[in-house]
């Protein structure tokens, strides 16, 4: 053992000696840079506590796995989202999982050492469990996630589709942690979905920010068009983790006309990138209202940004999550990769969004609005809800399954607060307009 790591340390002496030394007209200038930039006395101390190590841990330590979780320190001490990736994961996270491993359905991030939601993806078993933006996640089933990796802490959340796993949450205003029981799933993601609220009044979910996302938005605006003229439209974004930094731009630049989309900055040239808008608006100006909270992150913010910057939507809800940087996969001679921090996001007045977010036009409280029309108490006395009243006569009764449906959807927004606003804000827009 003692011999291993004297043969390493000679090793790693010899390197240092080379670049130090280094000589000869072509090589001199790039030895000299080198010699300025590394942190000898720090190797020195890398050396010394490697050797230490190896030769006095209470248990055998082989040098790969040492100088692997060295690596893994280095990037895991940058920032949440820089992270090393062996040749094993590194495969995983190009050739994906579907099909062969199950899911929750939840993005997360590390925050003090725990596991944070970040949010719960539309239609996957976490949301239906009820887990939310803001979670803290401190235990998977047995096994405290303090001083896990998020790689690790996924790795255990994933399993074969049918098999459980119990989380254990500490939630804002809530006591005593929650114990919450999730069957995996293989998760299939529908990014687009779309209603109409109200005639004229149309309503866009964007739950992540997939390849095909901006194609969708096309295709459901116009089957919205289809339906008759739009007076407004609600954007939703709310627990949208982000996704494809090109579909963001593509979502964007449908109602943009022109001018810069989000640009990004970094050390090197390769991370200063700018996206503009082309000409049209695929709704020519409507009213717009985008729905945010603080499980809006990424590409989320970066839709909300731009069109908040030109002033061509109203933001409303809470200040977004603040994820504003990019991440570049680095790719090793060992077959595995590195992800590394690059640059930051910027909206198009300048404004970055890392650990700040986007802070809405109009802020909204964590208030749920009940359906409190459904209680009789609440229901104001009018002729038409007598005993016996007189029917209107004039009137034409209508079909009872657009009653129903407009019963349907008058109770979604009752309990959708957020939407409620949004709705009205658009209707206070139109009466403005038609004023003036």
């Amino acid at each position: 053992m003692r011999t291993k790591t004297n043969l390493f340390l000679i090793t790693l002496g010899m390197l240092l000696g080379v670049l130090l030394g280094t000589c000869g007209s072509v090589l001199a200038d790039r030895a000299a840079r080198q010699a300025d930039t590394i942190p000898f006395t720090e190797l020195r101390t890398f050396t010394e506590v490697f050797s230490r190590i190896e030769s006095d841990y209470v248990e055998p330590v082989s040098d790969k796995k040492l100088l692997e979780n060295a690596i893994r320190g280095m990037l895991s001490g940058l920032d949440p989202h820089s992270a090393y990736l062996n040749p094993e994961e590194y495969k995983e996270l190009r050739i994906g999982t579907t099909g062969q491993f199950g899911g929750l359905g939840i993005e997360v991030g590390m925050e003090n050492g725990f596991i944070k939601v970040i949010a719960p993806i539309d239609d996957t078993p976490a949301q239906r469990a009820g887990i939310k933006a803001g979670d803290l996640i401190i235990r998977l089933d047995d096994k405290p996630v303090k001083g896990m990796t998020l790689r690790e802490a996924v790795k255990i959340m994933r399993g074969p589709p049918g098999t459980s796993i119990t989380l254990t949450i500490v939630r804002e205003g809530v006591d005593k942690p929650l114990k919450i029981t999730i069957t995996r799933a293989i998760i299939k993601i529908k990014s687009v979905k779309h209603r109409m609220l109200e005639p004229g009044y149309g309503y866009l979910r964007i739950t992540s920010f997939q390849s095909r996302t901006g194609e969708q938005l096309h295709k459901a605006i116009n089957q919205m068009k289809k339906e008759g003229p739009l007076k407004g439209l609600i954007l939703d974004l709310r627990n949208n983790p982000g996704g494809v930094l090109n579909a963001a731009v593509a979502v964007s630049d449908a109602f943009l006309d022109q001018g810069k989309i989000v640009y990004t900055d970094g050390r090197i040239e390769e991370a200063k990138m700018e996206f503009k808008a082309t000409p049209g608006d695929i709704i020519e100006n409507v009213p717009m209202v985008v729905l945010i909270n603080a499980g809006s992150a990424s590409a989320s913010e970066i839709v909300a940004g731009a069109l908040q910057d030109h002033r061509r939507a109203i933001v409303m809800g809470q200040k977004s999550f603040g994820k504003g940087s990019v991440q570049t996969i680095l790719p090793l001679s060992n077959g595995g990769a590195i992800k590394l921090t690059t640059a930051r996001y910027y909206t198009p007045s300048g404004r970055s969004i890392q650990a700040e977010g986007i802070v809405p036009d109009i802020v909204l409280g964590m208030v749920r609005l009940e359906a409190i029309a459904e209680a009789e108490e609440f229901k104001p006395v009018t002729e038409a809800s007598l005993t016996r009243h007189l029917e209107n006569g004039a009137k034409k009764k209508q079909p009872e399954s657009e009653e129903e449906k407009a019963r349907t959807e008058s109770e979604a927004l009752l309990k959708d607060y957020y939407l409620h606003e949004a709705l009205n804000v658009l209707k206070g827009i139109n009466i403005v307009k038609s004023i003036h």
